[in-house]
């Protein structure tokens, strides 16, 4: 079995990195997924050798041959994190672990070779050293993607038994563009993000690319996300195309779908419930239909509704847009509740605030 302590980094000089005053100039605004550093991981799996090869090199083209099994069966998966500048100005992840394992249960969904914990973790740690100058000032961070997909070279539907482990990094600032203190939705009612027994739980770019259709028809509504309801009756909310959802009621309680194999289980999700609980807040993981979203947001037994992720760690929704009718939450803006709670999250993250979860992994 491969583990951490018998894979060895090799690192490669880079020929030509950044300047200081062009990195300074790149993280004065990066925006989102568009500005790289200078380095990349990679290692490689192979069923005979297993995990081995592993690299800290200048980012660059990946040579593939066109008969890899990742452009004609789509074995990939991948995860989404990030590097913070602490109050003490160093860096840190958070709960990584939590990636490697979920990265982990993805593997095993899309039948990939599963990438140890240790490794996956000390992997993400070696591109943040080389790289620690790339992580912005201020409120922007690191965004870090690991993915893994099939490079063995075939025609023919079967598990590949050679993979390729990458992770990126991409100095980022605000996910929306849009200026405004919430977001609008658009629900679909014509496209399903995933049901039971598919993948709906991995993170896997397939899922991703089927949400595509319905997000642009979400922009072409002028909305910034789409909501997607359950495959089945097309009724009950799941998920937005990249982030989880919470509602909070008039008695102060938040309500969250349920995860159950169709809505992928966030790790912001995880830490807004566990941070919510600590401040007294009841928060019920319950089925929500759109039916009900419409009556609460009129009788205003619903005060405010978020979505949550790594990407856009809180964000407040104010308007829904449906094929019957638009409807407002509250009035419009970000509450109260949404404030408190992205504060609270981003205070642990960038050692602002106490960590009693050991949450906070300093590299």
């Amino acid at each position: 079995m491969t583990t951490a302590a018998t894979v060895s980094f090799a690192h490669g000089p880079h020929p030509a990195p950044t300047s200081a005053e062009r990195r300074a100039e790149l993280l004065a605004d990066p925006g989102f997924g568009r500005v790289f550093s200078d380095h990349m991981v990679t290692i490689r799996y192979t069923a005979a050798k297993g995990w081995h090869d592993a690299r800290v090199e200048p980012r660059g083209p990946i040579p593939m041959d066109p008969a890899s099994s990742v452009l004609h069966y789509a074995q990939e998966i991948f995860e989404g994190m990030k590097a913070y500048r602490t109050a003490d100005g160093g860096a840190a992840l958070f709960r990584p672990e939590q990636n490697a394992r979920r990265f982990q249960e993805s593997a095993r969904r899309m039948a990939m070779a599963e990438l140890p914990e240790a490794l996956f973790v000390e992997a993400v740690e070696q591109l943040v050293t080389i790289d620690r100058d790339w992580i912005p000032d201020g409120e922007g961070s690191l965004y870090l993607r690991p993915f893994m997909f099939a490079t063995e070279v075939f025609l023919g539907v079967k598990p590949a038994s050679e993979y390729l482990f990458v992770v990126l990094a991409s100095p980022v600032g605000a996910y929306f563009k849009n200026k405004a203190s919430a977001i609008s939705v658009w629900v679909s009612e014509t496209y399903t993000r995933a049901a039971l027994g598919g993948t709906g739980a991995a993170k896997c770019g397939g899922n991703y690319a089927a949400s595509l259709l319905a997000q642009s028809e979400a922009i072409a509504h002028g909305c910034d996300q789409v909501v997607f309801l359950d495959a089945v009756e097309r009724r009950w909310i799941e998920e937005l195309g990249g982030m989880n959802v919470f509602f909070r009621m008039d008695d102060g309680s938040l309500q969250t779908p349920p995860l159950g194999g169709t809505i992928l289980p966030g790790i912001t999700r995880d830490a807004i419930i566990t941070l919510a609980r600590e401040q007294g807040i009841t928060v019920r993981e319950e089925p929500y239909s759109l039916e009900q979203w419409r009556a609460d947001a009129a009788s205003g037994r619903l005060r405010e509704v978020f979505a949550c992720g790594t990407a856009a760690v809180l964000t407040g929704i104010g308007t829904v847009r449906t094929v019957t009718g638009d409807f407002a939450i509250g009035n419009g803006a970000e509450g109260e509740m949404t404030e408190r709670l992205r504060s609270a999250l981003i205070g642990i993250q960038r050692g602002r605030a106490a960590d009693p979860h050991g949450w906070v992994h300093p590299v």
